[in-house]
């Protein structure tokens, strides 16, 4: 029996403490992604990313190295959940931008995506969310819309306060495929495209 301690190991908070920039921070989430570290902050100590999105591990965590530090994804999915019951699901995914001027070339790969833009410096964006999830054609989940201040520090935990200032006053971005199941899943083709940007 494997013994998962539920705590982050000192050796990874120091990681995650140490991260100064966007850019840090992106470079962390890919190795997590990658299982190269072992907790992430605001996740569950010790678990990697969810089995369902075992396949997105190469376009995220290129993603997160091309300045585009992706928070949460889900693959395009309809069938029959554990508990019975119908469910669909949207690909898509969350990120935060280490730079503004990145959010051009994220919406030109988009193209046909819905994109919602949550932009928290001073007078910033701020779009409504789009139903990611339904259970029986009933809405479940959504992604984009505003992060409250609570919220945003329990997605942020253990990070430098000048690196937490640059999240939670930055710009958000949420790139959704309109079609729900597998169809969706062409989203990840487009998104594989950006680092190669120059």
């Amino acid at each position: 029996m494997t013994l998962t301690l539920p705590w982050m190991s000192r050796a990874d908070r120091r990681r995650w403490t140490s991260a100064r920039t966007i850019t840090d921070l992106g470079n962390l989430m890919a190795l997590w992604l990658e299982g190269e570290i072992a907790s992430r902050p605001g996740y569950a100590a010790r678990y990697g990313p969810d089995e369902e999105t075992e396949h997105l591990v190469p376009t995220l965590a290129s993603l997160c190295r091309a300045g585009y530090v992706t928070t949460q994804s889900q693959p395009g999915f309809a069938g029959p959940g554990a508990n019975g019951l119908w469910w669909e699901q949207r690909a898509g995914v969350e990120l935060v931008l280490a730079d503004p001027e990145l959010l051009p070339r994220l919406v030109d790969a988009a193209a046909g995506m819905f994109v919602r833009v949550n932009d928290y410096r001073p007078g910033g964006i701020q779009d409504e969310p789009v139903i990611v999830t339904t259970c029986d054609g009933e809405p479940f989940t959504s992604f984009a819309g505003r992060i409250s201040r609570g919220d945003m520090a329990v997605q942020w935990p253990d990070l430098n306060r000048g690196l937490y200032d640059q999240v939670a006053h930055g710009t958000h971005v949420s790139i959704i495929a309109p079609e729900y199941g597998p169809a969706g899943e062409r989203l990840w083709g487009l998104l594989d495209v950006l680092p190669a940007v120059n």
